[in-house]
């Protein structure tokens, strides 16, 4: 399989390790979360709906700086918040992150260090087997 579109990339692989990381936490199949459900997640009290209002009106980094200073990550519903929050980052094109100051590189990073903090690394190698 050959990939020329990094950004689908990027998506394709968050969207993965969020449905593997979902079947870990809670011992059932992922499929998708619809937007009804993503109500029942959320971080220190704050709603995820509420960072990703955030990250459509622009404030990205905000929302993540918010996000990653409250999350109990030995919480797992918190944890997924942040996974749901990551994967809906990286469905944004890479335009609108550039207008506001955010890569699809650091989508991904911030990922990456969820899932170290959270003691989900194992599940880097996903990553590290589709590079």
């Amino acid at each position: 399989m050959y990939f020329t579109d990094e950004k689908d990339y990027i998506t394709r692989m968050i969207k993965e390790m969020v449905r593997v990381l979902f079947s870990l936490m809670f011992g059932k199949k992922y499929v998708s979360v619809e937007l009804e459900k993503e109500n029942k997640y959320e971080v220190s009290g704050k709603n995820l709906k509420d960072f990703l209002d955030m990250i459509n009106s622009g404030k990205i980094n905000e929302a993540e700086n918010i996000l990653l200073d409250s999350i109990d990550y030995t919480d797992r519903n918190e944890v997924m918040a942040a996974a749901l929050f990551y994967q809906y980052l990286s469905e944004k094109d890479s335009e609108f992150l550039k207008n506001n100051n955010y890569t699809k590189e650091e989508v991904m990073s911030g990922f990456k260090q969820l899932l170290m903090q959270s003691g989900y690394t194992d599940l880097l190698c996903l990553v590290k087997a589709e590079e």
